[in-house]
């Protein structure tokens, strides 16, 4: 397809909305799927019947994944629209009946409210608004226009200019320069390169990857297509954890529809650049989150990490030089190459630029999907986004990064979520997750979850991970039951330093965060759960006298 294709099927596709008096969109990504969106929209449709003026649509994730499932009612004449919460199959007829008069007043979900007013949507954009199976649905929103020009109209080293003044980081975890990395690739010389998507999302409590691939594949597709074009490569692979089968099905569809469309596959667009993709399955392992771990498992080896370097820019699969980005930074790149990288790097702060999607999750009143620029306030997205904490209880902490981040109390809300600035309290970015908990939880409890986590996750490479974590989690089962010394407390610590500075991958080498920083915020917790040691001994009056050793 030409520019000038994509812009025909784009007006074909407007012209036959226009047709309609309402669209009524419902989200049927995985969280209102669970609640029972499949029904709502088999309902809409009943209710519907053949009339030709209402259109019932599938979208994907609205967000407020807490008022599912949800509905938005749009009027093509006037423009308005009306968001309702919480529908059930039995709401359908009066939704139906209300068009063109009053909303349903005891379904409607106020879309005014910081939720949905203080975000700014980059890569969810058109999460639901699109029916993410419907390639023409993309194309109407602008899709595929980034790849077509930038094969049309730019050469590979101009998207690499303009991925690299746009000062994209990787929003997997590291935050590694895009542009840095893209160059690196595109520099190798070789028969041979790959782009591979990481969406193996393994951490508790995080579902950004999966809402975007669930929402709009297409633009994780294109976002790929770009970077294969910029580096040299013509085969890529998406690495998603089997446990999310609604993304491995839309996944599969959008493949299918853009080879049709010959935006996949061979000679795109009439030019000599050809890029196939290929979906892989991960088992659910964490490890293989990480990028060399994640190549194994591709290869069909078991997922180990291995030593870098060679980095996989240098030596990646099967020994060839590969790009490995994760889904979000993928999704952020159809934007950049439309309006500019300038423009990108005009939003969020001066070493962290763009937007950030954040899994919202925990004690809190709006759980869901947000997407806000770099640099806003902590404190703004957990009471004012979030709607701060529900049943009158107050805020704790919110833990940041998955299990390789930290636990960020009240005194550091106001923090500027940027890379630098939480790695300074004692967080980090991660990939998105952001878990909020009230003054009912346990900090100690939280640390021995995660590093339960951890341990049941390592790979077994290398000892310090492997041996490690299992001694840490043991020894905070210990103090969590009230039978752990301020001798288990120090060897803790020590063993925290031990397993950060000599494991092999950042499993390991993260693997201490929650427990580092729940001490440095909450010592006092540990603290009182410790018994007197062993040679110690009570004195009458409740004193503690401890024995002289000889």
């Amino acid at each position: 397809m030409n520019i000038d294709e994509l812009r025909d099927v784009a007006e074909k596709v407007r012209e036959e909305a226009a047709k309609c008096s309402h669209c009524l969109r419902v989200c049927t990504a995985a969280g209102c799927q669970s609640s029972g969106a499949g029904a709502v929209v088999e309902g809409l449709k009943a209710a519907v019947g053949d009339n030709p003026q209402v259109q019932v649509k599938s979208v994907g994730c609205m967000g407020l994944c807490s008022g599912g499932p949800l509905v938005e009612v749009e009027s093509r004449e006037g423009g308005s629209k009306v968001m309702y919460q919480k529908v059930t199959p039995g709401d359908a007829s009066e939704i139906v009946e209300s068009l063109g008069g009053r909303p349903v007043e005891r379904l409607v979900c106020p879309t005014d409210i910081p939720f949905f007013a203080s975000q700014q949507k980059i890569v969810l954009e058109n999460s639901g608004v699109i029916d993410p199976e419907e390639i023409d649905d993309y194309i109407a929103a602008d899709g595929y226009q980034a790849l077509v020009t930038s094969l049309t109209e730019m050469q590979p080293d101009d998207v690499l200019r303009e991925v690299t003044r746009s000062g994209l980081r990787g929003r997997g975890g590291g935050g590694y320069p895009t542009g840095l990395k893209w160059s690196t690739v595109a520099k190798m010389p070789a028969e041979q390169k790959f782009v591979v998507c990481n969406a193996d999302e393994g951490d508790p409590g995080a579902f950004m990857d999966r809402g975007v691939l669930e929402s709009d594949p297409h633009r994780v597709l294109e976002g790929m297509a770009i970077a294969a074009y910029a580096v040299g490569a013509s085969r890529g692979y998406i690495y998603i954890r089997a446990e999310y089968p609604l993304a491995i099905e839309r996944l599969k569809t959008a493949i299918r529809q853009a080879g049709r469309r010959r935006l996949l596959g061979l000679n795109i667009c009439e030019t000599r650049f050809s890029f196939d993709v290929e979906i892989r399955l991960g088992a659910g392992a964490f490890v293989c989150g990480e990028e060399t771990a994640l190549m194994a498992s591709v290869e069909g080896l078991r997922g180990q990490p291995r030593p870098r370097p060679p980095y996989p820019a240098q030596e990646g699969l099967w020994g060839y030089p590969t790009l490995i980005n994760n889904v979000e930074t993928f999704g952020n790149v159809p934007s950049i190459i439309r309006h500019g990288g300038e423009w990108f790097a005009g939003i969020g702060t001066e070493n962290s630029k763009g937007t950030k999607i954040f899994a919202l999750a925990g004690r809190i009143q709006h759980t869901g999907l947000i997407e806000v620029p770099m640099g806003i306030p902590l404190r703004e997205i957990v009471h004012t986004i979030g709607g701060g904490i529900p049943e009158g209880r107050t805020f704790k902490a919110v833990q940041t990064g998955g299990p390789s981040g930290g636990c960020i109390p009240e005194s550091h809300l106001d923090v500027s979520v940027d890379y630098d600035n939480l790695r300074q309290v004692g967080s980090i970015m991660g990939s998105g997750g952001m878990i909020v908990m009230d003054d009912t939880s346990s900090m100690v409890d939280v640390a021995r979850y995660f590093m339960d986590f951890c341990a049941s996750e390592s790979c077994g490479k290398c000892v310090p991970c492997r041996v490690g974590t299992h001694e840490m989690h043991g020894l905070l089962d210990k103090i969590a039951r009230g039978q752990g010394t301020a001798a288990d407390l120090a060897l803790l610590e020590e063993l925290c330093e031990v397993v950060q500075a000599t494991s092999l991958c950042g499993l390991g080498q993260t693997a201490p965060n929650p427990v580092l920083s729940t001490l440095r915020y909450f010592r006092h917790e540990y603290e009182q759960l410790l018994r007197p040691s062993d040679d110690e001994k009570p004195a009458s009056g409740g004193q503690v006298v401890t024995e002289a050793k000889s």
